[in-house]
């Protein structure tokens, strides 16, 4: 399977002004198309992408269109450019500022990356048994997380319209910000009022200098700045909190759906040991892995202990984005696995039982930053730990842990 293909231009009347960048760049075939024939070029063409100017577009046509893309594999990147209103959840915005369309091909380049890595996990996954495949069935925004930034008076308000599609993520400083950026995955970053333009300056500055994070989708609530960093996500979405959100939406999407397509390919290459949702290990290697640790302590006499975090049952997003915390900030000797009882259990290898609390304490601390998207509910996970006794076994540690959970919750 090939991420090759035209790009389709449509327009309303006459070929788009910025159809001229693209020729320049010489990325690929460009086809041209007009709504009369928009639905049909779509599946004769086949195209890697789709770019659309909006101003006076039919709402409804274009809905139509959007779903219709949404709907073809490997993924097909939807640009609208210059839209008005809130767009389909795949339709990426694209505002102009005076004519100049130098974002334009930065913007499509990092969605066709996107569109090559599905390309990629479709093609490994035709004779994939491992189950991995179950997740690209999934909205990759149900478990996304968005950064925001910001201490106005727009703040709450931004972080309920954002909580209600992905988690959230508050920062009232740039350099809380920061911390979470070194700490976590995060698919956006919103970046409310409340800093100076020469602070807002500095830290997109720092974001495009940082390869791990210049692809971030980044939206800027104020037309301050002219977006001329070398982020390519980058994008001005001004307006009340719901149309800023909903708008925000699609790009924090896409990347939601890079990380996921990411963790499909390694749980693909490790041959199933990986949940690709998570990042941990699955139930079965973790089973596997527990006794096999817990036969090598008994044996050559170094400490294990077990960490259980309970999430929310009623918030699945609560235990993906705890499990993926987890998955980026244990040790590399350590190892653990989401649960089907919302929980996720952690083993701390040669560890005792008081620094293993130190370190439960550290990662929960990281979790509690969150929002799971229910109206401000925080993402706040009970702990309990468990350490290895000279008498235990994989099962019997188990259920020592589990007894110190229930115990804890009476």
């Amino acid at each position: 399977m090939s991420q090759q293909g035209p790009i389709l231009i449509i327009g309303n009347s006459g070929r788009p002004c910025f159809a001229a960048a693209l020729d320049e760049a010489g990325m690929f075939p460009l086809v041209d198309a007009d709504w009369s024939n928009a639905v049909r070029a779509v599946s004769d063409v086949q195209p890697a992408a789709v770019v659309v100017d909006m101003p006076g577009v039919d709402k409804a046509r274009f809905e139509a269109l959007a779903q219709q893309i949404g709907r073809r594999k490997p993924y097909v990147p939807l640009i609208a450019v210059e839209s008005e209103g809130e767009l389909p959840e795949n339709a990426l915005p694209l505002g102009l500022s005076g004519g100049n369309y130098d974002r334009l091909i930065p913007r499509l380049r990092a969605a066709l990356r996107v569109r090559a890595l599905n390309a990629t996990v479709l093609r490994r996954l035709a004779d994939e048994r491992a189950g991995a495949s179950r997740l690209l069935e999934n909205d990759p925004a149900l478990h996304a997380s968005v950064l925001l930034i910001g201490r106005g008076g727009a703040f709450p308000a931004l972080s309920v319209a954002l909580g209600e599609r992905a988690g959230v993520v508050g920062a009232f400083s740039i350099e809380a910000a920061a911390s979470h950026l070194a700490n976590r995955d995060l698919d956006g970053i919103v970046m409310s009022e409340g800093f100076t333009a020469r602070v807002v300056d500095a830290f997109l500055t720092v974001l495009s200098e940082d390869a791990r994070f210049r692809n971030l989708p980044v939206v800027l609530t104020s037309d301050e700045l002219a977006p001329s960093y070398e982020l390519p996500n980058l994008e001005i979405i001004a307006g009340e909190p719901a149309h800023i959100a909903a708008n925000a939406l699609p790009l924090i999407r896409q990347h939601a759906l890079e990380a996921q397509l990411g963790r499909t390919l390694r749980a693909i290459e490790t041959k199933g040991l990986l949940d690709p949702q998570t990042g941990l290990l699955t139930p079965a290697a973790f089973e596997r892995d527990f006794a096999s640790a817990v036969s090598q302590s008994l044996s050559g006499g170094g400490g294990l202990s077990v960490a259980r975090f309970a999430f929310d049952p009623q918030s699945p997003r609560a235990q993906f984005d705890g499990a993926r915390i987890i998955s980026r900030l244990m040790r590399r000797t350590d190892f653990g696995s989401a649960r089907q009882d919302g929980s996720v259990i952690v083993v701390f290898s040669d560890t005792d039982l008081r620094n293993a609390h130190a370190i439960a304490r550290r990662l929960s601390a990281v979790m509690r930053h969150t929002s799971t998207g229910r109206r401000g509910a925080r993402n706040e996970p009970t702990v309990t730990v468990a350490a290895l006794g000279p008498k235990d076994s994989a099962k019997s540690l188990l259920a020592l842990l589990y007894n110190e959970a229930q115990r804890a919750a009476s």
